[in-house]
């Protein structure tokens, strides 16, 4: 008997830990972006809302990250944004490392930098608490999402298939942003929607 109830004691906190535990599903592709206003290093603010209509990329970024300098040093990542944002996709870098951690910046330093890099997004946007990194749970630096006009998560993961951190690598990789963005604009599904994203933690 005292067994018995031992085991059901066991089994009622059991249920109980897992029903009260704070439970953060990560976001599924084909769902809606979840949605959030985040402020960029000029001050203003942007909400996802905002941009109904259009292509979104949301990029996350920590320049201290190896995996980040080698899209950044090598002009590739540039050189997407770029490509993005002259076809009329917003590109939106946003970065989620707390105070103190590798990748934090003030709003006058991410100017310097940006400038420095000559990047091409159309907005810088600061995370520090981290809320946005969590809502979409974004692991690593870089992390990509693309949100179609409709408002509808298309593609989560990795920039490229690529997973080293040598600028050498990146000839031979498959761009799996640019070619899910070639596919959208061409009126056309996203082939690849979900790929395993690479690089450094996301410092929270």
């Amino acid at each position: 008997m005292k067994s018995l109830l031992r085991t059901s004691a066991i089994a009622i906190a059991a249920f109980i830990a897992v029903t009260v535990a704070p439970a953060r599903a990560e976001v599924k592709t084909g769902d809606a972006a979840p949605e959030f206003t985040l402020t960029d290093i000029e001050g203003k603010p942007h909400a996802l809302s905002s941009f109904k209509g259009k292509t979104v990329v949301l990029e996350w970024v920590n320049h201290g990250c190896p995996f980040v300098k080698k899209h950044y040093e090598s002009g590739n990542m540039q050189g997407l944004q770029k490509e993005a944002t002259k076809a009329g996709t917003v590109w939106l870098t946003i970065c989620s490392s707390a105070a103190g951690k590798q990748g934090h910046m003030s709003p006058e330093d991410w100017k310097k930098e940006t400038a420095a890099k000559g990047t091409g997004e159309t907005a810088v946007l600061l995370d520090a608490d981290g809320k946005v990194g969590k809502l979409y749970a974004a692991k690593t630096t870089p992390h990509l999402y693309i949100i179609d006009p409709a408002g509808k998560l298309v593609y989560q993961g990795a920039i490229d298939s690529n997973s080293s951190a040598s600028k050498d690598d990146l000839a031979g990789a498959t761009n799996y942003v640019r070619t899910a963005l070639g596919e959208l604009a061409a009126g056309k599904p996203v082939s690849n929607g979900t790929t395993k994203p690479y690089g450094c933690s996301v410092k929270y």
